[in-house]
């Protein structure tokens, strides 16, 4: 068996790209960029420029902040959802050296939804700083070298590269975003705003991780679901980020904050009745121990969206937020973010609605699972 750190980081380090704007080709084309709630007062107008800003956050924050009258900029290569948003000044270019697009432009703030190597996030944020004001950047709990220390906040210990030229983002996932975050800091000291969020979910998802759920409950009959139901779960609706993005901007918000809820603790039983209450209760669920789920092939966060064996990762899903509430990020009840992801699927073309919904156990491998689960307790 692999490490569990491991699998998860490398799961992460694959979703959060294609959720923040990366590379992934086989997303959905179709981004839901809604993003309410909206920050109440609205401020003096400012320009921002977001470098990515296409995949699935960079539209939160691109629809939040121009109707809070902000004037946004995005920098990308023109190959994510190049037609979205047909009226907004796109500049092209790459992240890796291609930067000429940028030379000579001020903006009053940078949100980095797409930097996952220091080198490139040095090269981004020193060209910048002379002309820009205030620099976020998207980050991730995963930064943490914290898995055992339950309610870690922000200056929890951080993961630290054994090989410092390393780029291999799969595998050193949260060492580099760390690193990352350093050199934005060391570009722009005093300016910077390092936002960690966790798992972000809700219309748009390219990743599929939390849409397996809704969906699997939306077809009803009996749905396995992992361990006994306490395990803690934290998670972001995309809109409740790209709006609290915004206002970070318009408040000129530095630090470092994890951006990451609900405000309560949440179980993986409280999550899994949200969903089948959002799908019509038209599901049946089955909770089965984590140690039956081994020995039957069952992985965690890859069969099981959401949920890991934490036997030997006591802190996982219980990491600290108030730095970010006392700063004005407010979370939907995630039922109501499950109810939108079910409904923005159904706006998806048939091959894009499949291929979203393609994550979790497969149908085959459920029912066999139960039917085991059933004769093992007779």
């Amino acid at each position: 068996m692999i490490d569990r750190r491991r699998f998860l980081t490398g799961s992460l380090a694959a979703s959060f790209a294609a959720a923040c704007g990366g590379s992934r080709k086989d997303s959905p084309s179709s981004p839901a960029p809604t993003s309410e709630p909206k920050p109440a007062a609205r401020p003096a107008p400012k320009t921002i420029l977001i470098l990515g800003g296409t995949g699935f956050l960079g539209p939160h924050v691109v629809t939040t902040a121009r109707e809070r009258g902000h004037t946004v900029t995005l920098f990308n290569r023109g190959k994510t959802h190049p037609g979205l948003f047909p009226d907004v000044e796109k500049l092209q270019g790459d992240r890796d050296g291609k930067l000429d697009a940028l030379k000579g432009r001020t903006w009053d703030a940078v949100v980095d939804t797409s930097g996952y190597v220091p080198r490139i996030v040095k090269m981004s944020a020193e060209l910048l700083a002379p002309s820009v004001k205030h620099y976020l950047f998207v980050s991730t709990i995963s930064v943490y070298d914290a898995d055992k220390i339950p309610n870690a906040d922000e200056d929890a210990p951080l993961l630290k590269l054994a090989d410092p030229t390393t780029e291999n983002v799969r595998e050193n996932y949260g060492a580099l975003k760390a690193a990352c975050e350093a050199a934005a800091e060391a570009a722009m000291p005093g300016r910077v705003a390092n936002i960690r969020p966790g798992l972000i979910i809700g219309p748009g998802d390219p990743t599929g991780r939390f849409t397996h759920w809704p969906t699997r409950m939306a077809d009803g009959g009996e749905v396995l679901v992992p361990g006994d139901g306490t395990t803690p779960v934290q998670y972001i609706d995309g809109r409740d980020l790209g709006a609290w993005i915004v206002r970070v901007i318009e408040d000129g918000t530095t630090g470092i904050y994890n951006a990451l809820g609900p405000e309560t603790r949440v179980t993986m039983k409280d999550a899994m009745e949200a969903c089948n209450r959002a799908a019509g209760g038209k599901a049946q669920l089955t909770w089965v121990p984590n140690d039956f789920l081994t020995k039957q092939n069952v992985s965690g966060w890859g069969d099981m969206p959401m949920w890991i064996d934490l036997s030997d990762m006591p802190g996982f899903g219980t990491n600290q937020n108030k730095r970010a509430i006392a700063k004005g990020l407010a979370f939907r009840p995630l039922e109501d973010t499950a109810r939108d992801t079910l409904a923005w699927l159904e706006t998806l073309p048939e091959d894009e609605r499949k291929k979203a919904r393609s994550s979790g156990i497969k149908r085959d491998k459920e029912e066999a699972v139960l039917a085991a689960w059933k004769a093992a307790k007779k």
